[in-house]
């Protein structure tokens, strides 16, 4: 029981769990960093003009090229056109 609720999300996506873990870091870092380029352009407007959108754009995009590498067919009982709507890191 305990053991599935650290594999049931990551093997929904194709992933082990260290694959799952280092995605997840790594989409969280990216996060943060943007975040603080916001704040940081809130403050100075004429700073980390596109930091935010670019951050957000790429990383849609890394998600994006993810399913499709994982699709059609390898991510099991699911719809190939479906949206993946459950693919949250």
């Amino acid at each position: 029981m305990l053991r599935r609720l650290f594999t049931d999300h990551p093997a929904s996506v194709d992933e082990t769990y260290v694959e799952h873990l280092g995605v997840a870091a790594s989409f969280g870092l990216h996060m943060v960093a943007a975040g603080l380029a916001c704040l940081v352009h809130a403050l100075f407007p004429f700073l980390f003009v596109k930091t935010g959108s670019l951050t957000i754009a790429g990383l849609y995009e890394r998600m994006v090229t993810s399913r499709r590498r994982h699709a059609p067919g390898r991510l099991a009982g699911r719809d190939e056109t479906a949206a993946y709507p459950d693919y949250a890191i």
